[in-house]
C-alpha cells in the first residue's frame, strides 16, 4: 500500500511537470504554415498570386486598378472568399466587387454574403464576402457547378467619380473553407481538377521542370475526387437500422406463436 501511494504521487507529479511543458510546445497559429504571406495581387488570371487556405493576403493598389489572387478548394468544400480595402483618408462614395471564378475561369454566384458594396464618401474602409456553393467532384458539361481545383478572386472597383480614379488603397484578402462532406456528395468523378498546367504536368511528370500551379492539395495524397465519400458510411448506417426496423416489427405483430383456441389436430 505504501509503495503503491509513493508511486502514485510520482506519477502526479510527473504529469503537473509535463502539463506546462507541453502547452508551450504547442505551435501558435500564424497566418500562415511558413510564416509569409503574399505581400502583392496579380493583375490578371495569368499573373494572380496564389494563397493558401486561411492565409491573409495582402496589397497595395490604387483605384480602378484588377487585383487577383488564386486559392485551391476540393470536393466537399464550401469556400468562403472575404476583402477588406483599406480606403484612403477623403473620398466621394465608390462601389468595390469582388468575384470568383473557377479553373475554366467561369464566374461562379455567391450563395450568400456581401460581394458588392459601396463606401460613403470618406469612410475607412469597405468589408466585402463571398460565400461559394459546395465543390462537387463531378458536373454535367453544360452546368455552372462548382468542380475541385483553381479559384480566382478579383476585386475591382466598379463604379466612383472621376476624382477618385488612381488613389492608394491597401487591400486584405483571405479565402476560407467548410468541410461540408458527404450531404453534397455526388456519383462521378472529375478526370483532372481544374488547374493550370494539370495537363502539361500529365505529359511531362518525369520531366521535373514544368509543373502545374497549385496542383496538389494539402496532403501528399492530392486532390480528392474520387467515388469514395462519406455519404457511403451514412448509406450503410440507414440500410442496417432500416433491417433491424424491419425485425423489429415482424417480432412486435408476429404475435407467440399458435391460438389457444385453435385444435391441435386439426
Amino acid at each position: 500500500m505504501r509503495i503503491t501511494h509513493v508511486l502514485g504521487a510520482a506519477l502526479l507529479a510527473l504529469g503537473m511537470a509535463a502539463g506546462p511543458a507541453a502547452a508551450d510546445s504547442s505551435p501558435s497559429p500564424s497566418a500562415s504554415a511558413d510564416g509569409t504571406a503574399p505581400t502583392q495581387a496579380g493583375t490578371s488570371f495569368r499573373t494572380a498570386t496564389e494563397i493558401e487556405q486561411g492565409q491573409r493576403a495582402t496589397a497595395s493598389g490604387s483605384t480602378g486598378d484588377y487585383l487577383y489572387w488564386s486559392f485551391p478548394a476540393d470536393t466537399g468544400q464550401r469556400p468562403t472568399v472575404k476583402a477588406t480595402v483599406k480606403l484612403p483618408a477623403t473620398h466621394g462614395a465608390q462601389t468595390w466587387q469582388i468575384d470568383v471564378y473557377d479553373g475554366l475561369r467561369r464566374r461562379q454566384a455567391c450563395q450568400y454574403g456581401a460581394a458588392s458594396r459601396t463606401a460613403e464618401q470618406d469612410a475607412s474602409s469597405v468589408e466585402l464576402a463571398c460565400v461559394l456553393r459546395t465543390v462537387r467532384g463531378w458536373s454535367e458539361p453544360w452546368a455552372n457547378d462548382p468542380l475541385p481545383g483553381t479559384y480566382y478572386i478579383r476585386l475591382t472597383v466598379v463604379d466612383l467619380g472621376s476624382a477618385d480614379l488612381g488613389k492608394p488603397v491597401g487591400v486584405e484578402v483571405r479565402a476560407n473553407a467548410e468541410d461540408i462532406g458527404g450531404a453534397a456528395a455526388v456519383d462521378g468523378s472529375l478526370g483532372k481538377p481544374l488547374v493550370p498546367g494539370i495537363a502539361v504536368k500529365s505529359q511531362h511528370s518525369g520531366g521535373g521542370s514544368k509543373a502545374a500551379v497549385l496542383s496538389s492539395f494539402g496532403s501528399g495524397d492530392g486532390w480528392s475526387s474520387g467515388w469514395w465519400s462519406d455519404r457511403w458510411v451514412w448509406t450503410a448506417i440507414g440500410g442496417v437500422l432500416a433491417a433491424l426496423a424491419g425485425i423489429g416489427g415482424y417480432a412486435l405483430t408476429r404475435g407467440s406463436g399458435r391460438p389457444s383456441r385453435v385444435p391441435t389436430d386439426v
